[in-house]
């Protein structure tokens, strides 16, 4: 028999949910030593295949052969046992645990004899240590991970999926909290595992990191297998229209939003914490789209968090309609007409075991409460299905678990419990992160329209084309401190970038 040129062979795999055939017949063939790209849009069955290749779930049909062997993946420990890690688009740390407890959780190295064996942490530390700088990270192996930023929690999932010296990597949106320097410094990683002739299995929404790493680009739609592509054959407009079946003329839509009166005035701003946000001032007009930007680091959170009651201040004042408010919790907010989205939809956006509805309904239930304290459960089954028109959320029904929803559609679905509280200020936390460019484009058309609609919407960014693409104004902050508001219409990306690093480059990193 003929030996197969390919390392890694999925073929025929079928994987139905309630409701919803996730993978339809699906079939892919990976090369050692190359990046495969694989795309689609949100609920194309990506991630899906990925946890069926990882062992997290039982395909209905099909096989998966490494070196034309057949696999029998059971679960995550018979993967990686069997040459294939995964980072997962999703961090989910041991956040009281250091990052060496973290790095080889389950696989400590123990020291003794059986049955007094302990836990050789000598040995971790080398071993991470010895990890760290083969990849060139600079982590330190006894730091608590949940006091980490986002960015390294990213790298360290990064490190801990290399540890396993897999034949396979799965790399399931591996740069969305990476800065343009740790994104670089994962490309360079990727180039030394593609040279030890590890697969690479790339899944990201970037277009400009598909066509720059990949050597072949595989797509799917609906569930479905739409074909494999040498990456140096496409462009983004083409994957977009294999994406999405349809060109996309633009990636942001017309605005017609003019704005007016100022609504929301922020006073000298300051954290109660000492390494956070400092003397930030700005004002929102009605119907304006405020985009913030700036690098990983700069508390651009931290600050809309504050303004929604979420942290603490030491010092600062918010006006609406020229009227001093407070704001220490957000029941408070949400009583002067503010909404959140935050940026980690699934910690703390989503109900995962709950429905679309609860999920959608949740901000809003005192509106529902009838006499003795129940719940009008007509109006809010009307109100979900509304909602669900409104948005075009694509779900079975308003009774699915929200968590077997594609991220854009989980998205849709927090929009549409903040609208439900018909809110005038909208806080937008990164809202199209992790979301494919079709469902992008209809939550900018969303964003849009509330706009025109007269709703005043601050918008959080870390990609600048999205700013710019989508923004009124734009606010920069670097290092917690505001360093410039542009024209949105007018501004260009080097300006952004040069008033996003202003402290950076001045005092050399420090504020």
């Amino acid at each position: 028999m003929k030996a197969s040129p390919f390392l890694l062979e999925i073929a025929g795999i079928s994987k139905a949910f309630p409701g919803v055939l996730a993978l339809d017949n699906v079939s892919l063939n990976v090369r050692a030593g190359t990046v495969h790209a694989l795309m689609g849009e949100n609920g194309a069955g990506k991630s899906t295949l990925m946890k069926c290749l990882f062992g997290i779930y039982s395909p209905d049909s099909g096989e998966i052969r490494m070196n034309g062997e057949k696999l029998q993946l059971s679960n995550s420990r018979s993967a990686l046992l069997s040459g294939i890690s995964m980072i997962h688009q999703e961090l989910y740390p041991v956040p009281f645990r250091s990052v060496m407890e973290n790095l080889w959780l389950g696989r400590f190295p123990l020291r003794g004899f059986w049955p007094l064996r302990f836990v050789n942490d000598k040995k971790m530390y080398e071993d991470t240590m010895r990890l760290f700088e083969e990849l060139g990270m600079d982590i330190q192996p006894e730091m608590i991970t949940g006091r980490m930023s986002v960015s390294k929690i990213q790298s360290l999932e990064i490190a801990k999926a290399v540890s396993y010296n897999a034949k396979v990597i799965v790399m399931d949106e591996p740069t969305s909290s990476l800065t343009a320097n740790e994104v670089e410094h994962l490309f360079h990683i990727i180039d030394s595992l593609k040279q030890r002739g590890v697969a690479i299995i790339y899944i990201s929404h970037k277009m400009e990191e598909i066509l720059r790493i990949s050597d072949e680009v595989t797509i799917m739609r609906d569930g479905k297998m739409i074909g494999t592509w040498e990456a140096n054959s496409l462009t983004t407009g083409r994957i977009i229209n294999l994406m999405v079946g349809r060109d996309l003329t633009s990636r942001y839509p017309e605005r017609h939003n003019i704005p007016g009166d100022v609504l929301l005035q922020v006073e000298q701003f300051t954290s109660s914490l000492p390494k956070s946000f400092k003397n930030v001032s700005f004002e929102l007009r009605q119907g304006e789209i405020l985009g913030i930007g700036g690098l990983v680091g700069a508390q651009r959170t931290e600050l809309v968090e504050a303004l929604f009651g979420i942290r603490s201040l030491s010092s600062g004042r918010i006006r609406i309609n020229g009227k001093l408010i407070r704001i220490r919790r957000p029941i408070e907010a949400i009583r002067y007409k503010m909404a959140l989205l935050t940026e980690e939809r699934r910690v703390t956006g989503i109900f995962p075991v709950l429905s679309v509805l609860e999920n959608t309904v949740v901000a809003n239930q005192k509106s529902y409460q009838k006499l003795y304290g129940l719940l009008d459960e007509r109006s809010r089954i009307t109100d979900t299905e509304r909602s669900i028109q409104r948005l075009s959320v694509k779900t079975p029904s308003p009774k699915t678990q929200i968590r077997y929803l594609s991220g854009g559609n989980q998205q849709k679905v927090l929009m549409a419990r903040w609208l439900l509280t018909n809110p005038d200020i909208l806080l937008l936390d990164e809202p199209t992160r992790g979301i494919d460019v079709g469902a992008k484009f209809e939550i900018y058309s969303i964003i849009a329209e509330l706009a025109e609609q007269g709703k005043s919407i601050i918008m959080i960014s870390s990609e600048m084309p999205e700013l710019l693409g989508m923004s009124d104004r734009i606010m920069v902050m670097c290092e917690g401190r505001l360093t410039g508001i542009l024209d949105g219409r007018k501004a260009t990306e080097e300006e952004i970038m040069n008033l996003a690093a202003q402290y950076s480059v001045r005092t050399g990193g420090s504020a």
